[in-house]
């Protein structure tokens, strides 16, 4: 009897032992899955600001490419005005 219970509480201890181990490995996994949730939804986040960042430099892109179309047809235009000005001078002065 004695040995059949020495043999049963050193067997036992081994369940224990494993059965303790499992609880804790339950825990870590159940923390790191609301962990790797958390990351995932902040990454996400994080994609979201690229991605408006992004955005919001092609945006500025097409507002410098339209002030420099602006610009080159307003000297365009000044170009045109300084022209038919000039020759008004000249048929003034004639």
């Amino acid at each position: 009897t004695c040995l059949t219970e020495a043999l049963v509480d050193h067997l036992n201890v081994g369940v224990a032992q494993a059965y303790m181990n499992q609880r804790k490995l339950d825990h870590e996994v159940k923390t790191l899955q609301v962990q790797a949730a958390q990351f995932a939804k902040q990454t996400g986040q994080w994609i979201g600001m690229v991605e408006n960042f992004n955005q919001a430099l092609k945006e500025i892109g097409d507002v410098e490419n339209w002030a420099r179309s602006i610009e080159l047809d307003m000297r365009t235009i000044a170009t045109a005005l300084e022209y038919v000005y000039k020759g008004q001078l000249q048929s003034a002065s004639s």
